[in-house]
């Protein structure tokens, strides 16, 4: 939740008049290396959600995260709805594991009953656009897809973009605010 990549995001996000609720995973808490188990990472996810929700009333809710902590998301959200949610929201979506192509990953966001944004970067081991672009096509309106030139999965962009990583960052929090104002607008 420290992360310097999460601090950055969060105050791009208040930048563009998006709140953030930013949590930690207990493994993360207890400094251990080894992720829990899924059942514990969603039920985290979930807690999350309701807390957010009770703390921020009347507010567009919306859920997600970078890379794994997207993932779980999405999970908890294929399985129960997150109370009060509105869409989902991902920083990097870990499609597959590094040099080991397949969408396995993304089987259940057909569950997922909410608008999901995919924030991916072109050079993300993580996700081959390839592969991506097809899942999102499959899910139609519910999903949007947003790809940043020469990011990887850290969106971090290459020098000979012209851009800096702050630029990616404000990006990627602008994208989300029109994104956000879109399902605002379906209400």
């Amino acid at each position: 939740m420290s992360h310097p990549f999460m601090e950055k995001l969060a105050a791009e996000l208040a930048g563009v008049g998006v709140a953030t609720f930013r949590y930690q995973f207990p493994y993360m808490e207890q400094r251990r290396r080894i992720p829990d188990q899924p059942t514990v990472l969603t039920a985290t996810v979930a807690a999350a959600a309701r807390r957010a929700a009770e703390a921020a009333p009347g507010l567009l809710l919306l859920a997600g995260g970078k890379s794994m902590g997207g993932r779980m998301t999405s999970q908890e959200a294929a399985q129960h709805p997150l109370d009060g949610v509105r869409g989902l929201v991902f920083f990097g979506f870990p499609l597959h594991p590094p040099k080991q192509p397949g969408t396995k990953r993304a089987d259940h966001v057909t569950k997922v009953t909410v608008p999901m944004l995919f924030l991916q970067g072109t050079r993300d081991e993580l996700a081959d656009l390839k592969l991506l672009g097809p899942v999102c096509a499959k899910l139609g309106s519910r999903a949007t897809l947003h790809v940043i030139e020469t990011a990887d999965h850290s969106f971090h962009v290459l020098k000979k973009s012209g851009r800096s990583d702050a630029e990616v960052l404000r990006e990627l929090a602008e994208t989300t605010v029109s994104w956000a104002e879109g399902i605002e607008e379906i209400k």
